[in-house]
């Protein structure tokens, strides 16, 4: 049974696979939603070291029987060696998942298999309050806050453990111990706590129904017994009058001390604080309510998000507080060593970007041409337009098979992800009958109200610097390198222009340009690669002859399905010997923190995966 019904887990993620041509579900396998439900860890492609820290702890999730196959992967620490083995194609994926299924049948259950855990799982038990998270130790003991009684909890053993808002035991008494002070009455004298027969009793703040004749503790919660009549246990039904102090905090509001909520704890060597008190220093959420915030990581592999891409929200609530963005994906040199021959340069340049190698493969040969000052047939320029944008839109269809993921729209999910494979792998009879499809496509999506309930006014942008590509198109910026290229202008091209900047017009722009680039490639006549841009012994023995021994710089840009990307490269005797590459995700990336601040989560989530950000070109350098 495991072995017919197969759940993977994919590494990097979905939206690579299917840029590379990899389908799992025309081989009989899912995606997992979670690790939990999965027997299959798939990698594909060179994984750099953190993404493998996170496939790691992916694995290490997974129930047994679990089994690791790799297509074209060769580093593979901190993860244990892997099962299967194979090239990163979808052959290769077959014929790995055929050895996967026969694995699971066979020897699904073996004696020797051996436990897995990785260091950054590896936990310790510390202490804290359940009132007071802030509050962390190492030994049990009690709240110097409160009182209650610590509670364990396992922490991780990784070196960056520390919460940021975690106090010692230690900071936590000093805190207290400039707070704490004494209620005094009119004469400076000690107020005196007691009910109407002059005998105290003494209740729980959090269990009023627990009243005795001495102090302690609350038998149910920990936490130290108050005077009946302070405020704090002003929740019992005891029916004692309040005391005299309370009375004259009453009478003279102007004279009221803000830390008169505090009543001392007779015997006990500290004061009892009540809410007011514990939450006076909490944070406010946009309803004015002071509550503790938490930071939730998002991604690397999260469903709906870009493979790579680490969101860490810090939620009050279910509302982001604070965002912070970054990659484990690199960082990436564009040019890893001086002195690099201009064939292996573009190859590098394409294999940065494993989501839209063509666009980069493309910028690279621009840029090498104009240093060498070398020109490319009319023939050569129109191939390229066809593989450009045949990417292009492959690229927004796994955008939008990305945003299905995350919506909860599996056969929009299903249909996008067809129209991409069958894009890749198709020929130019296949292009034309996408081109109308996708047309169909785009109506159905425009007339599905709860998706447009569900996208609009999510993430605005409005016109600014920075803003590239679809994003920037969807706020009404003319921003298209495309407009200043005479191949294009042949094809009478025109960018594609929307105004609203939020999540909904950016899928607007990205459905239309889908279909304009189809009718582009189809119309570029061609779908075949010139002998210099498809094979590595093609481009070395074509670019040779171009450049030669030049001298030089050169510069250009190219409209990638992301934005406008730029690269100027500088040639001494045919080798490149500096590189500089401006990417549009790179600048994307920032304007998450303040475009997600304030959204609630699902609408965080969705506003981040509608910038279609590519985690591999932002961390290039």
């Amino acid at each position: 049974m495991l072995a017919r019904d197969l759940h993977a887990v994919t590494v990097p993620g979905p939206d690579v696979f299917s840029a590379l041509g990899l389908d799992p579900g025309a081989v009989g396998v899912t995606y997992a939603a979670t690790p939990r439900h999965a027997q299959v860890l798939v990698l594909a492609g060179p994984l750099p070291p953190e993404l493998r820290e996170a496939a790691a702890v992916a694995y290490a999730q997974m129930p047994r029987p679990r089994v690791i196959l790799a297509l074209g992967t060769q580093e593979f620490s901190p993860l244990p060696d892997p099962d299967v083995t194979g090239p990163a194609s979808h052959d290769g994926l077959a014929q790995g998942l055929r050895r996967v299924r026969e694995l699971l049948s066979r020897h699904a259950f073996s004696p020797e298999a051996r436990a897995f855990e990785p260091a950054v799982l590896a936990t310790r038990t510390e202490y804290t309050c359940p009132m007071h998270p802030e509050v962390v130790q190492d030994e049990p003991g009690t709240c110097p806050k409160c009182g209650m009684e610590l509670v364990a909890r396992e922490a991780s053993g990784s070196s960056d453990e520390t919460h940021h808002h975690t106090i010692s035991h230690k900071d936590a008494s000093a805190h207290d111990d400039h707070a704490q002070h004494e209620h005094r009455d009119d004469h400076g004298g000690h107020a005196e706590n007691r009910t109407a027969e002059g005998a105290t009793s003494y209740t729980c703040p959090m269990h009023p129904e627990i009243v005795q004749d001495e102090p302690g503790r609350c038998p149910e919660c920990g936490m130290f017994l108050v005077p009946a009549d302070s405020d704090e246990g002003a929740g019992s039904d005891t029916g004692h009058a309040p005391s005299h102090a309370h009375h004259q905090a009453d009478s003279h509001p102007h004279d009221h001390d803000p830390d008169a909520g505090e009543v001392h704890e007779h015997g006990a060597g500290m004061d009892f604080m009540s809410m007011v008190e514990v939450t006076k220093d909490l944070p406010r959420g946009r309803d004015g309510l002071p509550m503790d915030r938490i930071d939730v990581p998002f991604g690397p592999l999260f469903p709906g998000l870009p493979g790579g891409l680490l969101l860490t929200l810090t939620l009050a609530g279910d509302v982001v507080a604070r965002a912070s963005a970054r990659t484990l994906t690199g960082p990436r040199s564009a040019l890893p060593e001086p002195g690099m021959p201009a064939a292996r340069f573009i190859e590098h340049l394409a294999s940065l970007d494993p989501l839209t190698p063509t666009a980069y493969r493309l910028l690279a040969r621009r840029a090498l041409e104009a240093a060498s000052g070398s020109t490319p047939s009319a023939h050569q320029q129109r191939a390229r337009l066809a593989a450009a944008e045949r990417e292009r839109a492959a690229s927004h269809l796994g955008g939008l098979a990305q945003l299905a993921r995350q919506v909860g729209l599996p056969w929009l999910e299903r249909r996008a992800t067809r129209f991409q494979l069958t894009l890749i792998h198709g020929d130019h009879d296949a292009l034309a009958l996408l081109a109308r499809q996708s047309v169909a496509l785009r109506t159905r999506l425009e007339r599905t109200p709860l998706l447009a309930a569900r996208l609009m006014h999510v993430g605005a942008l409005s016109p600014a610097d920075g803003l590239r590509g679809p994003v920037a198109r969807a706020a009404g910026m003319t921003t298209d390198a495309r407009t200043h290229d005479p191949a294009y202008a042949e094809l009478g091209f025109e960018p594609v222009l929307h105004q609203g900047g939020d999540a909904l017009t950016r899928l607007h722009v990205r459905l239309e340009e889908i279909t304009r680039s189809l009718r582009l490639a189809e119309a570029a006549g061609t779908l075949t690669m010139p002998a210099d841009f498809d094979t590595h012994a093609a481009i070395g023995d074509a670019i040779g002859d171009a450049i030669g021994d030049a001298i030089g710089d050169g510069q250009a840009v190219v409209e990638t399905p992301r934005g406008e990307a730029c690269l100027q490269v500088y040639l001494d005797g045919g080798l490149v010997t500096r590189a500089r590459l401006d990417t549009p995700s790179a600048g994307h990336l920032t304007l998450l923190p303040e475009l997600l601040t304030d959204l609630e989560l699902g609408d965080a989530l969705v506003a981040a995966g509608s910038l279609d950000i590519s985690p591999w070109e932002a961390s290039v350098s």
